[in-house]
């Protein structure tokens, strides 16, 4: 949806140059619209510092061909925004994402004239009270979609956490990988996939050897996996400092692991914005 937070995360990722976005109802829309046309890329949310982990877009990742090619961690700041020329005390509904809602509402139950409406979407929310010129809504939504919908903006800032960041991951097509992604020396992370053997330390074991060649876990993440019982596919980010010690790494680890397939290789994104 234009003026969504993936949105807004895509135009800052890519600025200063101007790019053209693609609006996909659902994740799994997006993954089918960038196989279909290999010169699209793709932006996902794959984690929240509050929500913790997507887990469905791991996995639309992993079935995937996509490679990712960078992220973009950015800030998520609600505001309160409605028809222009209204005050809070006229307004009697909220709508938005019920993700966006609950993290306003402790600012929300300040106000008991607003009746709380869940909504698809932060931005569609914004979109849909511009559209429909209706008065006594109010949405929860970013200041980019409200700014690009005309809505006035009421209160700023409303979340309750305001360490709120998501990161977002840009994906692309293999063709596209070397002309899109950092420089080879430039490269300092990499997402991994991998299944263990059923055998006692086994993710111990590859721990080990990916700490003995000076690699920093950044992430691990544990899903079970459907119709084999209590085995688990792991999701791991790994944060380094020499390209060539990371391959030396994989080299080492591959023969202890199943179902291994390195997702991306990319420049980590230091400055949460």
């Amino acid at each position: 949806m234009a003026g969504c937070y993936h949105d807004a995360a895509a135009r800052a990722y890519f600025a200063p140059t101007e790019i053209e976005t693609v609006a996909c109802s659902t994740f799994p829309a997006m993954f089918e619209a960038l196989d279909t046309d290999a010169s699209l890329l793709g932006i996902l949310a794959i984690e929240n510092t509050i929500a913790g982990a997507l887990l469905q877009n791991h996995e639309l990742l992993r079935k995937s061909n996509l490679s990712i090619v960078g992220e973009h961690k950015m800030r998520i700041s609600h505001v309160l925004a409605a028809i222009p020329g209204q005050n809070i005390d006229e307004l009697t509904e909220v709508n938005s994402h019920p993700m966006a809602l609950m993290q306003c509402e402790q600012y929300l139950s300040k106000h008991p004239n607003l009746r709380v409406v869940e909504k698809l979407d932060t931005a569609g929310s914004a979109c849909d009270i511009a559209e429909g010129k209706l008065m006594g809504h109010a949405a929860v939504c970013g200041e980019f979609a409200a700014n690009l919908y005309g809505l006035e903006i009421l209160e700023r800032g409303i979340e309750t956490n305001k360490r709120n960041f998501t990161r977002f991951l840009i994906l692309a097509d293999p063709l596209l990988v070397p002309e899109l992604r950092a420089r080879e020396e430039e490269l300092d992370k990499a997402s991994l996939v991998f299944t263990l053997p059923h055998t006692q330390g086994a993710l111990s074991k590859a721990l080990t050897i990916l700490t003995f060649y000076d690699m920093n876990l950044s992430k691990i993440q544990s899903m079970p996996i459907i119709g084999r019982e209590w085995e688990y596919r792991f999701y791991v980010d790994v944060t380094f400092k020499s390209f060539v010690r990371y391959r030396q790494a994989l080299d080492a680890v591959r023969p202890l692991l199943n179902d291994f397939k390195v997702l991306g290789e990319y420049k980590e994104c230091k400055n949460e914005i």
